[in-house]
This record gives structure tokens, C-alpha cells and sequence, in this order.
């Protein structure tokens, strides 16, 4: 595209995304004000459906029953969590056209808030105040999610069309699976490259660690605690076990200086105790434990070879434990195994984003690495970016967006989008 309709087609741009940015904060602002936790995601996506219909979009919603997930060998446990009534949504505009197709992706699930009283505001009130807007999923990612519908809506704004056929993903599960993600592909969406615009602060997300999730079942013998030296507490066992896996997570982080990618990084591999359940009774030697733990692992291994890493720890654990080696806690992976990835550098997609990125923000598109886990994993064959917004606090109290800066980065996408799978005169 020459410079000069390059400038217009930026300026276009960016004027549309202002016009229209008073109503992308109220569209965030209803996503927010869904509580849309695992399990209880269905109405925000029949929303969202009905969002994509009136944008004139072939709309495709689908639950994980309707696929054969289970046969994938990358499906991940979903620990009692009905699959019908997990929907996914898939927002297609397919022109007549010959651009580089594109998958925009982002999940729409949020993590639980926690006590309402230790927020400063209402955690799904979708509170806006000195440039942020605050809430549970507002960071985390429902802001990015706003920010690929509205740079569709930018560009249509300023009178041009995608010249190639783009995908609008709304998925769940990435907080705790990534079903969702996988789902879309089981689906047969495929395209050129993917962009699922997490929030990284702008950045691009080069490389993130995998994540196993896993659930020991620790159990004792109940006495009256009269007679404590007579039973077991199965806390105090649980209390044995966390201490051998922080133990554990300190050996592979100290293997982890000669990681390619994670060398660098403080303690990469993270170990989490996220819930403890146990005992019955004040006065009685608990007679069960139970523990929902989270591990990472780095690029180069494999989930089943951290899992098998997993499985030595407990075993080593309890074979020094007068008890639990008579009486080995129950392990069952509960939730993700998930893959490490790696965005190679050097793609066309990153080229273009990096030149969208500099003319939205004015400075040079930096990476970062991750210890947490995205979606882009899925997306093999073709280059898949993580690039979204800036905000503070994701699965945190007071969870909030900057809103200036989703405003740069939805402009950001739009010209990415415009670059991309070129773009038509309306």
C-alpha cells in the first residue's frame, strides 16, 4: 500500500476507533457484568451470538458435547464439568476475496472473586474510575475480547472490508483446560494466523511455560483428639506432601538456568496449593485432605514426562512416611496439561503486527515471557500471537484495564487486521 494511502487508511482508522470507543467501554462493561464462571458461561456467549448476528456475521455456537473431544490426545480432564453446557462461539466473515485469513480468539471464562468485601468495588459492577475500568475478567481477558469485535467494527466504520476470512473466537475453559481452544480446531477453524489478544501490557508473548494440574486425596485415621497419638491427621500428611513438591519445584528451578528461554527468569516454574478441603470435626484427627495443586513446566518437555515427574515426587514423599507409605494419598490429574510454546520469530504475522503495534503506540513492539499459560499453544501450523492490552491484578482483588490503553490496542488490531488480510472499499 503506498504511504500516502497508507496515512488515510490509519487515519480512517484510528478516527473510528475513537468514535466508537464510548461504545466498546459500555460493551465491555456488559461482558464484565456477566459472571461468567466455569459452568456458568452459556449466557454471556448467547449474548455474544447475538452480537455477532447483528453485526451481520455467520454465527456458529457449539458446546464441547459436540465434538469428540475426548478422543484428542490433547484434551485435558474437565473434572465433572458438564460438557454440554460448555458453548463455544465461532463469528465468520468470509468475503470474496483473496486476503490472508485470520483467527481472533479470546476466552471469555473468569476465575472465581473471592470474598466481594475485600474489593473496593463490586467485583462484576464494571466499575470505570480514573481511566480503568475494575472487575473480575475485565483484564483477564474480556477487554481484549472487546477490542477484536471493535476493530471489525473500526474498520467497517471507516468505509473498508477484510479482504480475507476471519474467524471471531469466543472460547472457555483457558482458565482451567483450554477444551475451548482445542475445540475450535476439532471444529475445523483454520487460517493463516491467529492473534488472541491476552492482556501483555502491548507486548508479544515469545515463549510460556506449560501447566499440570493435579489433585492429591490424602486420607488418616480419625480418633477423638484425646487420643491423637492413636490415629493420623491426613493435614498433617497433606502439610508433608506440599513441603516435598516445594522442595521438588525448587530442583527444577534450579535445573532451569539452562533453559534457552526461561534462564533468566527468577524461579520460572511455579508450584500452587490453590484448595485445601479436609477434616470433619475440631475435635477429631482429620480422616481426609485434599489438595488442588498447579505446576509448570518449560518449553522442551513434555506434560506427560511432568506429570511421570509428578508422580516420582509423591512416590519418594511417601515412601519416607510411616504412614503414607502404608496409605498412599490418590493422585488425580483434575485440569490442565498443557504444552510450553514458543512464537518462533521471524513470521510474516509478527512483521506486520510489530509495524501496527508502532504506528498505534509510537515505540518498537516488545516481547516478554510468560509463566502463565495461553491459548496460542493450540494454534500449530500457522503463527499464533498473544498481544492485547495493559491492566493490573488479573485473578486478583481489584482487577482492572487501563482504558487508554485499550483504546491504542484496538486501534492496533485494526491496522493489523487492515495489513493482514487486506481491505476493500465499502
Amino acid at each position: 500500500m503506498a504511504n500516502n494511502a497508507l496515512d488515510d487508511v490509519t487515519e480512517r482508522l484510528r478516527a473510528a476507533v475513537d468514535r466508537n470507543f464510548e461504545d466498546q467501554v459500555a460493551f465491555l462493561a456488559r461482558m464484565v457484568q456477566f459472571p461468567s464462571l466455569r459452568g456458568k458461561e452459556e449466557p454471556l456467549q448467547q449474548w455474544l451470538a447475538k452480537q455477532f448476528g447483528e453485526r451481520g456475521y455467520a454465527v456458529d455456537v457449539f458446546s464441547l458435547a459436540d465434538i469428540d473431544l475426548t478422543s484428542h490426545p490433547k484434551a485435558a480432564p474437565m473434572d465433572d464439568i458438564p460438557l454440554a453446557g460448555s458453548k463455544q462461539v465461532v463469528a465468520t466473515y468470509d468475503p470474496e476475496g483473496n486476503g490472508r485469513s485470520l483467527i481472533l480468539q479470546g476466552h471469555i471464562d473468569v476465575v472465581p472473586e473471592g470474598p466481594a468485601d475485600l474489593w473496593s468495588d463490586p467485583p462484576f459492577a464494571a466499575t470505570v474510575r480514573d481511566g480503568w475500568m475494575i472487575g473480575r475478567g475485565a483484564q483477564d481477558m474480556k477487554a481484549g475480547v472487546s477490542a477484536m469485535i471493535y476493530a471489525l467494527d473500526a474498520i467497517r466504520s471507516a468505509g473498508y472490508a477484510p479482504g480475507g476470512r476471519i474467524h471471531l473466537q469466543t472460547v472457555t475453559e483457558e482458565e482451567s483446560t483450554g477444551n475451548g481452544a482445542l475445540a475450535t480446531m476439532m471444529r475445523g477453524y483454520r487460517a493463516d494466523a491467529c492473534l488472541i489478544p491476552e492482556p501483555t501490557a502491548h507486548t508479544l508473548t515469545r515463549a510460556q511455560v506449560g501447566a499440570i494440574w493435579f489433585r492429591l486425596r490424602v486420607r488418616g485415621t480419625p480418633v477423638h483428639v484425646a487420643y491423637s497419638e492413636t490415629g493420623t491427621s491426613a493435614i498433617l500428611s497433606a502439610m508433608h506432601l506440599v513441603r516435598a513438591f516445594q522442595d521438588y519445584t525448587k530442583a527444577l528451578n534450579a535445573r532451569a538456568v539452562d533453559d534457552p528461554w526461561f534462564g533468566k527468569v527468577k524461579n520460572p516454574v511455579k508450584f500452587n496449593v490453590g484448595i485445601i478441603k479436609g477434616g470433619d470435626w475440631a475435635s477429631s484427627t482429620p480422616a481426609w485432605c485434599d489438595l488442588d495443586c498447579r505446576i509448570g513446566l518449560l518449553p522442551g518437555e513434555t506434560p506427560q514426562q511432568a506429570m511421570r515427574g509428578i508422580e516420582q515426587c509423591l512416590a519418594e514423599a511417601q515412601k519416607n512416611d510411616s504412614f503414607l507409605s502404608e496409605n498412599p494419598a490418590e493422585l488425580v490429574w483434575s485440569g490442565f496439561q498443557a504444552d510450553p510454546a514458543v512464537c518462533e520469530p521471524g513470521s510474516a504475522a509478527e512483521a506486520v503486527l510489530a509495524a501496527a503495534h508502532e504506528t498505534a503506540f509510537g515505540t518498537a513492539l516488545e516481547d516478554r515471557l510468560s509463566t502463565a499459560v495461553n491459548d496460542t499453544r493450540y494454534y500449530t501450523g500457522m503463527p499464533a500471537l498473544c498481544y492485547g492490552p495493559s491492566g493490573i491484578g488479573p485473578h486478583a482483588f481489584d482487577e482492572r484495564v487501563e482504558l487508554e490503553s485499550l483504546r491504542k490496542t484496538t486501534l492496533s488490531i485494526a491496522l493489523f487486521v487492515a495489513e493482514w488480510c487486506g481491505l476493500k472499499k465499502l
